[in-house]
């Protein structure tokens, strides 16, 4: 329980640190990726947010060690909360009240899945077919990337009012979608027998490839849509894309069956079922106020 909220406090936290830093950079692009990586990486805050971030994982991995699944899921499911009330706190942002009730219908969306599952019952896959796999993952990253670009040509367009970053979330939650079901099937070819052999047969699945191509474009785009958008809104909705694409997607990649128990089984669909249903209901446009923008760099003389 201590790591669970150690790891939710840490999540929170550098997300805050690093929407902070990003504020204080010249606006980021992901048309200039090594640049924006040049200016990240020269700011002590968002060191500081990317450590923290990593230190919420560990404190993860401790987590799954020692809580079940279900317990585990729904501590995490409450640091959307922690992350929502630290924006406010440390970076001034305020949600409207559509918005705030679209987040606590998220969190219920989420809980109901969480309630859905019950440790030592749900049968758990670790291989799935490459095919299938490709199937499901390119696609997903296809999408990812032109709602993307989608939303970045309505940003670049001075006479739209500010987007909330409904878009940049699903869309860089699509890819984090991909890199977990990459990591799902990475851990499948991890043995302490043959780790020889092991590694050759990783390395030519796909796994390794959707993993590097999802954390160098993750990076890169999660980064540019912090920077100019709320993270108070931009998160959960990444958090729930990502969640409900491994939940529904990784069941059915890798074989995993569904609950028999009627209740069971309601709860997982009605909770994917809401959780689809906020997403598309909820504000394209900005009417909350704004932290101050990110300060532009001075013309070369």
């Amino acid at each position: 329980m201590a790591a669970a909220l150690l790891a939710n406090t840490l999540y929170s936290l550098g997300f805050v640190l690093e929407k902070r830093a990003l504020t204080a950079l010249p606006e980021v692009s992901i048309r200039q990726p090594a640049r924006l990586l040049r200016l990240v990486l020269g700011s002590p805050l968002w060191i500081g947010g990317s450590l923290a971030l990593a230190a919420g994982f560990a404190a993860q991995l401790v987590v799954y060690r020692t809580l079940p699944i279900a317990a585990a899921q729904g501590i995490f499911v409450s640091g959307l909360v922690l992350l929502v009330l630290l924006s406010a706190r440390l970076l001034g942002e305020e949600t409207s009240g559509r918005e705030r009730y679209a987040l606590g219908a998220i969190l219920l969306a989420l809980l109901m899945v969480v309630l859905s599952l019950r440790e030592g019952s749900d049968t758990v896959s670790q291989d799935a077919p490459y095919p299938l796999i490709l199937l499901v993952c390119v696609p997903s990253l296809a999408a990812g990337l032109w709602l993307y670009g989608s939303a970045e040509r309505r940003a670049r367009n001075r006479h739209r009012r500010p987007t909330t970053g409904v878009e940049y979330g699903v869309a860089v939650g699509l890819l984090y979608g991909v890199s977990s079901l990459a990591i799902k099937g990475v851990s499948s070819h991890l043995t302490t027998d043959g780790i020889g052999g092991a590694v050759l047969d990783l390395l030519g699945s796909p796994y390794p490839y959707l993993l590097l191509f999802t954390g160098v474009f993750g990076l890169v785009m999660s980064q540019a849509a912090l920077q100019r958008c709320r993270a108070s809104l931009i998160v959960p909705v990444c958090t729930t894309v990502t969640s409900l694409f491994t939940a529904v997607l990784g069941t059915l990649s890798f074989g995993e069956a569904l609950p028999d128990e009627p209740l069971r089984l309601a709860l997982r669909v009605a909770g994917t079922a809401l959780a689809v249903a906020v997403l598309l209901t909820m504000p394209k446009h900005d009417s909350a106020p704004q932290p101050p923008a990110p300060a532009k760099e001075l013309a070369s003389p």
